[in-house]
């Protein structure tokens, strides 16, 4: 994919400037430190920037795209190295700045979708690290150094995020990494009536990521649930959704026609970059990793993503709080 919208360098270095002054640890106290970037933006932001936001949520509402590129973001100057058994710890110690989580959050109140997070994931840090953890070799996860198959963020979850925004902060040219996108639409397009009406009824099961699992032992599988929801929704698994044990024999049939649909559907890639931020639709569409060309897989182990899920709307957030967790907003508990 090519970018919708370029950041010249002079309007990168200013907006680094200015984020580099928010001294809140965001993985301190998440609110606190999204209203500190607020207050430091206000007036700061380049004008550019405020209008590629405008058209985000212009392009959402009126169907044109909910995939987006911006090109040339600010990120952290000196980023430490992080190990691949717990770079979680290894970020809490050693990450001194948090530009690029304070761009992401710009960007989010920009855009107006708030920021959410989990709280059995990543201490429910609203920021999180797409990077390789060891113990996740092999495993179908994003903390995984492998490929992933086309799929929601926590599809098995009762809530998922609407939006997710990848930030390239060390992404070796050397490696060929691609995360590719189908949009449900396309996949409706390509299946008849019939297989539409029986993937619109709750007739499948997926279950819960590996993650989810090691952080709560009691999350195993999905409630029942339709794939093809509302207008455009989608909630499917590749390769792991799968018919419920009462579902009727036309639900099989239904699945293996998405699944064909799925390898016939046109797909959008895009290579991340340090300094491009990808945002695109969780819920209205498919996202998977592809590895192109691995030249050596330890640097390509080293690939990092600075990560954020976001709502539709302040008002969809709202309808979630009955789940938040210990009082803080965007904080969904299991």
């Amino acid at each position: 994919m090519q970018p919708f919208h370029f950041m010249t360098d002079r309007e990168k270095d200013e907006l680094y400037g200015v984020l580099e002054t928010v001294e809140t640890r965001p993985y301190d106290d998440y609110h606190a430190f999204s209203a500190a970037v607020r207050r430091a933006t206000e007036g700061n932001v380049p004008e550019s920037l405020v209008q590629a936001a405008q058209r985000i949520r212009r392009d959402r509402e009126e169907g044109v795209s909910d995939t987006h590129v911006l090109r040339n973001c600010p990120v952290d100057k000196e980023l430490p190295e992080l190990g691949h058994d717990d770079p979680q710890a290894d970020k809490y110690a050693r990450k001194r700045t948090f530009v690029g989580e304070g761009f992401l959050e710009l960007v989010a109140q920009l855009t107006r979708t708030p920021v959410m997070a989990y709280a059995t994931r990543f201490n429910g840090d609203f920021f999180t690290d797409v990077y390789s953890i060891s113990k996740y070799h092999g495993k179908q996860t994003g903390y995984s150094d492998g490929e992933l198959v086309y799929h929601n963020d926590r599809t098995a979850h009762p809530v998922r995020a609407d939006y997710i925004s990848l930030l390239g902060m060390r992404c070796p040219v050397e490696e060929y990494t691609c995360t590719s996108l189908v949009e449900a639409r396309t996949l409706r397009a390509g299946l008849p009536e019939d297989a539409l009406r029986i993937l619109g009824e709750a007739h499948f099961v997926t279950p819960f990521d590996v993650v989810s699992r090691d952080n709560n032992s009691s999350l195993t599988l999905s409630e029942k649930h339709a794939i093809f929801q509302g207008d455009y929704g989608i909630r499917y698994l590749d390769t792991h959704t799968t018919v419920a044990p009462d579902a009727p024999g036309e639900a099989k049939d239904a699945l293996i026609e998405l699944k064909n649909a799925l390898t016939r559907a046109e797909k959008k890639r895009h290579r991340i970059l340090e300094g491009d931020l990808l945002i695109f639709a969780n819920q209205n569409g498919l996202h998977s990793r592809e590895l192109i060309e691995v030249n050596d897989p330890e640097r390509s182990r080293s690939r990092w993503l600075l990560k954020t899920y976001t709502l539709r709307s302040q008002a969809v957030a709202d309808g979630f709080a009955d789940r938040w967790v210990d009082g803080v907003a965007g904080r969904v508990g299991d």
